[in-house]
């Protein structure tokens, strides 16, 4: 496989959960459980509330009790980077092996299936970083730095704004985005977001919600923490 698989403790029910302040609205758990109750694995993710100034005992909390790995989310997935063996500036996935804290990111999973020969991505969190980690070339914007934003000849427009986690539209005066324009919003809901709403209005030929990135990062933790 594409990567080694952790070690396993046989006759223990091992542990996987994920890391978030705060946490209780995820999905992650229902998912993941889905998925190893699907195999009949005597596994079990757990949310885990772990406010900012107590991540580092929540990591090490981790080893001390068997977790086999976790995911991170919001707001730390730049601060774990600090707390692990990593290669990259944003972690979303922490792989354990042998006392050792491994971080990865799953965050640009989706983008196997989107063309991005000439990005834009809005927004400066843990998951735009993860995004700009795996498209360098992409021009990125966020009302932090430069704003507003330029998406004059953009295929892919990725709107990662805090705006978009609260249900709202980044107001963007953006006036070229055409039919060859896909725009994607990492935030998910039932139906269409605002963000879907506003880009197909401008006419972008494709608008999707996050729902997507939601499973393909969940599907690629999955392999680094069982190996299928």
């Amino acid at each position: 496989g594409r990567y080694s698989r952790p070690m396993e403790i046989s006759g223990t029910t091992r542990l996987v959960g994920i890391l978030g302040w705060p946490v209780e609205h995820s999905l992650s758990p229902r998912m993941q459980n889905a998925a190893l109750a699907a195999l009949g694995l005597d596994w079990t993710y757990v949310p885990l509330p772990t406010p900012p100034d107590r991540l580092a005992e929540a990591v090490r909390g981790l080893a001390a009790l068997g977790f086999a790995g976790a995911n991170v989310t919001t707001p730390h997935k730049v601060a774990v980077t600090e707390l692990c063996e990593t290669d990259v500036p944003s972690v979303n996935t922490l792989v354990l092996r042998d006392g050792v804290v491994e971080g990865r990111s799953t965050d640009a999973a989706i983008l196997g299936g989107l063309a991005a020969e000439s990005p834009v991505l809005l927004g400066d969190g843990g998951a735009a970083i993860a995004f700009l980690d795996a498209l360098p070339h992409a021009r990125r914007f966020s009302r932090r730095g430069e704003w507003p934003p330029d998406v004059s000849g953009a295929d892919l427009v990725v709107n990662a704004t805090s705006a978009s986690l609260r249900g709202e539209v980044p107001l963007i005066p953006i006036d070229v985005v055409d039919g060859l324009t896909t725009c994607y919003d990492m935030a998910y809901g039932v139906g269409d977001t605002a963000f879907m709403i506003w880009a197909k209005r401008l006419g972008a030929g494709r608008a999707e919600q996050g729902w997507g990135m939601l499973v393909e990062q969940a599907a690629e933790a999955f392999f680094l923490w069982r190996g299928v």
